[in-house]
């Protein structure tokens, strides 16, 4: 018999390309991971990975059994949601992910409301800027800027994100034409807000760039230039004025995603309400867009 963790650890490395990467997913020291693709080999009697100096090869045996413990591993983790569907625990974790900004300033200041009415669930939050592998069991529910293609997951509009351009009042009081810039840095060229502050330059500069929007909103306070913000990040912040650019901001619409099987959790179905409730009361949709 095969040792499952030995098929994981490959399939993680053979996703994520080296031993350091694969350590880190797993939470282990690279020693363990290459023990544990030497155990695996040993058991099948044939060679997964080539060792080069800074990363890993696969063999064409290795392709071969990569692709097969993909699929295990998706086995495992529909197994694992169906038995977290269907638990009966008394206390039941759930995991969200959901935009840095989403995470910090709309969902957890609402999480000790959440628990005076569901004590036995036990949320667990991490903002991130990718989009999570539900999949791969990275969260249970995720908040999304765009509908999930995934036509295995439900999902459902629970919002709009709606952006503006805001600044100190000194910043605004000068003429337009001398306004500068805060955006976004290289990696994050594509986002919507992105692409909508480059309309707006005309010729003037970004004086300042940062991979996340606290980084961003924080230069502004200092009043380095003005920045693009989600209207519940601008609007309630008194250190910051909003601007009034030629091009209409743009808006994200705002979805929940999550598996079937989770669904039938009430500890599930708890979070999702919850989650519809706080993102809907800042970022509500509109007449026509439901």
């Amino acid at each position: 018999m095969l040792d499952w963790k030995d098929v994981h650890a490959f399939a993680i490395l053979a996703r994520a390309g080296s031993l350091s990467a694969a350590a880190r997913i797993l939470g282990v020291d690279h020693v363990t991971v290459g023990r544990r693709i030497a155990s695996l080999e040993q058991s099948l009697g044939v060679t997964l990975v080539e060792r080069l100096p800074r990363r890993i090869g696969l063999t064409s045996h290795g392709e071969d059994i990569a692709a097969l413990a993909s699929k295990m591993e998706e086995v495992s983790h529909a197994i694992e949601r169906c038995a977290r569907g269907r638990s009966e625990a008394t206390v039941v974790s759930v995991r969200i992910t959901a935009p840095p900004a989403v995470a910090a300033r709309l969902i957890a200041p609402r999480i000790a409301g959440f628990h005076q009415t569901h004590r036995n669930v036990i949320p667990i939050l991490a903002g991130v800027s990718h989009h999570s592998a539900l999949d791969r069991g990275e969260a249970d529910v995720a908040v999304r800027l765009a509908r999930p293609r995934d036509p295995d997951l439900v999902t459902k509009l629970i919002g709009v994100m709606r952006f503006g351009l805001y600044a100190t009042p000194e910043i605004a009081a000068k003429p337009a034409s001398e306004w500068t810039f805060i955006g976004y840095d290289a990696a994050l060229e594509h986002t919507t807000q992105q692409v909508w502050l480059r309309s707006l330059l005309a010729g003037r500069p970004i004086v300042f760039q940062a991979s996340d929007l606290f980084g961003q909103v924080e230069a502004a306070r200092a009043g380095l230039g003005a920045v693009v913000l989600p209207r519940f990040m601008g609007d309630p912040d008194p250190t910051l004025v909003p601007l009034r650019p030629d091009t209409p901001p743009p808006t994200l619409d705002m979805w929940l995603a999550t598996y079937p099987d989770l669904r039938r959790s009430h500890a599930v179905r708890a979070v999702m309400d919850f989650l519809s409730e706080a993102i809907g009361a800042e970022c509500g949709i509109t007449a026509g867009q439901a």
